[in-house]
């Protein structure tokens, strides 16, 4: 029996639509794989605005942007769109590891990036598709979540759901910040640094709310600079470990 009328005899219309209606792009490009039945379902032009409108809110896609259009299905805006977003996240990673050169960023850099998502009007699929990844460095791991915290204002348990499906909650930054030094007695005393090791779960989970604090504000009132890089394990110099070995 011809697997398309299997699948029409066996599920009424209006569940296999539901079922359709519920699944990510990847599973229902995966279930419009399957028969001619299961094609013409998943390529319903109701069920692509739908998860158009989802994942760019923030582009308030109404009729007269879709008129621009007009014999173009949703399906293919989708991926127009997502192909689009995806030329715009190449283009602030690379500016990212163009920063990345020493090791380390300087937090107006930081901030840029952050922004740059923002004036691009990234939602929060978009940045768990470009960003949140483990083929990712850590620190591109640390500007979307910032921006899914702080520009998007999402709740952290919905942030960690995904970086431990990502499996780079654990990943950490080294932080560091130069606070002004405090006058006393007519002197100014030498600037303070401060360093701080944290991983991506605390930053989400609101553990380590100070460091966000400083890594949104940036250099400005008593923080004179702001630098970030991935935490690397310190390992104990060669000379020490003979000395250890020899006593």
């Amino acid at each position: 029996m011809d697997s398309s009328l299997s699948s029409q005899e066996s599920i009424p219309d209006d569940i296999a639509f539901k079922i359709a209606s519920s699944l990510q792009v990847g599973d229902l490009c995966s279930l419009g794989s399957c028969s001619r039945f299961w094609w013409e379902l998943c390529g319903s032009d109701y069920i692509w605005e739908s998860l158009c409108k989802n994942r760019w809110p923030a582009l308030a896609l109404k009729i007269e942007s879709y008129n621009n259009h007009p014999h173009e299905e949703w399906r293919v805006f989708y991926i127009r769109k997502h192909n689009e977003m995806a030329g715009k996240a190449k283009g602030v990673i690379d500016f990212v590891n163009r920063c990345l050169a020493f090791e380390s960023i300087e937090v107006g850099h930081y901030l840029k990036a952050v922004r740059d998502l923002d004036s691009i009007l990234f939602g929060f699929e978009d940045v768990y598709t470009f960003f949140l990844k483990s083929k990712h460095n850590v620190l591109l791991n640390l500007i979307g979540l910032h921006y899914c915290l702080i520009w998007l204002g999402l709740p952290g348990e919905c942030v960690m759901e995904i970086l431990n499906n990502s499996n780079i909650s654990q990943r950490e930054v080294r932080v560091q910040w130069w606070k002004l030094g405090r006058w006393l007695f007519g002197f100014r005393l030498r600037d303070e640094l401060i360093t701080r090791t944290v991983s991506l779960e605390d930053l989400a989970t609101g553990k380590e709310e100070e460091v966000l604090g400083v890594l949104h504000r940036g250099a400005v009132h008593e923080v004179i600079r702001v630098q970030i890089s991935e935490a690397k394990p310190e390992y104990t110099s060669w000379s020490f470990q003979n000395v250890q070995n020899a006593n």
